[in-house]
């Protein structure tokens, strides 16, 4: 008996009983779906959140004041140690090696009033380097200049949420003065849209001069933080040297850790990736869950289907069928039920991808989670059919004849 005629053998068996076979698989079809469906999403959600990382800016590198132990990070931005000429010192030196651009930065959140209009939104001070390092393009207007820094101006660069917000009417707002701690700001230029960010919204944000900023909004002398462009491919290398060259600037001995931290979008990334793995295969587990059940279903149908078709099984092996033959029949029909149910489980699994797509839900269909899913399905049927063939083929011929 070859494989083509087992495999119509079993074919013709389920289809005697499709209500029975169609609830028997829908615990396979249950499982296979949700496995594709929760690897899709999982996937979906670890790629959106790296394009998210990635669109904060290209091979960024953050420097920030404190130390780091075993522990974890200590007095992350609060230790006073980093000075704006600490950013000119890093442009300067590293330029010709791995670095194209560094800027101070410091952040606050302050109320801004414009006429009628009140809104409380993220203050950023940083240099003009800010622009090429974060990767981002204005929409209208300029940003400010070195001498523009250098004078403490009081202008700034608004995002397209501040926008919004201030300006509902659509009123242009290059050359409007809005006030932050009733300073008055003259807006030069508008940022365009990039969208949502780790730490939110990444639009919802004004950008002045470090110098106002620190001095005459925030009151503090010293910067936060560092921000660096790294040249392409070469942040690894980037970061040695800042380390070094900052640790010689600030005269910390050999035998001291850093009194700052360096922070890689790279690392973000592979942290990232790292999270996001876990919560698929978290996912994916409690999805196979079903599958376990629709095998139990399978074996459960299979030694029924047995115990009703003991007398055609004896008449089989009167007329010359093997036991082998015997278990090789039951077993591919318990195969080809599970199979079958894989297959329609790939398409509901798709079909659920679909319409998350639909609805902007960050899914993909990724096709190893397909073969995943009929792989599992196959094996599941292998497991649940194999006993009650092996009951099947050790019927003896004489009892199963008589069998009523």
């Amino acid at each position: 008996m070859g494989p083509m005629e087992l495999l119509k053998i079993a074919i013709h068996a389920i289809l005697r009983n499709k209500i029975r076979a169609l609830l028997t698989m829908l615990g396979i079809i249950v499982g296979v779906g949700a496995v594709i469906a929760m690897i899709g999403i999982g996937e979906g959600s670890k790629r959106a959140s790296i394009a998210i990382i990635r669109n904060m800016g290209s091979n960024m590198l953050t420097i920030f004041p404190g130390t780091h132990t075993h522990h974890g990070p200590q007095a992350m931005g609060s230790a006073e140690i980093l000075q704006p000429d600490d950013a000119d010192l890093i442009q300067e030196e590293l330029a010709l090696s791995t670095v194209h651009a560094a800027t101070p930065q410091v952040q606050t959140t302050r109320p801004v009033v414009y006429q009628n209009a009140n809104y409380l939104t993220q203050l950023q001070g940083t240099g003009p380097e800010f622009l090429w390092i974060r990767g981002w393009e204005l929409q209208a207007g300029r940003f400010f200049t070195r001498s523009e820094v250098r004078g403490m101006s009081k202008v700034c660069v608004i995002g397209q949420t501040v926008k919004d917000n201030l300006f509902p009417g659509g009123e242009d707002p290059l050359g409007q003065v809005i006030r932050v701690n009733h300073l008055p700001f003259e807006v030069v230029g508008v940022l365009e849209k990039k969208g949502a960010g780790m730490w939110g919204d990444q639009d919802d944000l004004i950008v002045g001069p470090y110098t106002t900023v620190m001095r005459m909004v925030m009151g503090r002398t010293t910067i936060q933080r560092i921000l660096v462009s790294a040249h392409e491919d070469e942040a690894e290398l980037a970061e040695a040297e800042i380390t070094a060259l900052l640790r010689q600037h600030l005269k910390v001995p050999p035998q001291d850790v850093n009194p700052f931290q360096i922070r890689k979008q790279d690392d973000i990334v592979r942290m990232q990736n790292e999270q996001a793995g876990i919560l698929t295969t978290l996912l994916a587990v409690a999805a196979s869950i079903s599958l376990v059940v629709g095998g139990i279903g399978i074996a459960n149908i299979m030694l029924v289907s047995v115990t009703e078709r003991t007398r055609e099984i004896g008449m089989r092996r009167a007329v010359g069928a093997t036991q082998h033959q015997v278990l090789w029949q039951f077993l591919t029909e318990a195969v080809a039920l599970s199979t079958l149910g894989g297959l329609l489980g790939v398409f509901f699994g798709l079909a659920a991808i679909t319409i998350l797509q639909r609805f902007q839900f960050p899914a993909v269909a990724e096709v190893w989670a397909v073969m995943l899913g009929l792989f599992f399905s196959g094996m599941v049927g292998v497991v649940a059919g194999f006993l009650p063939a092996l009951k099947a083929a050790r019927l003896d011929v004489i009892d199963a004849l008589r069998y009523e």
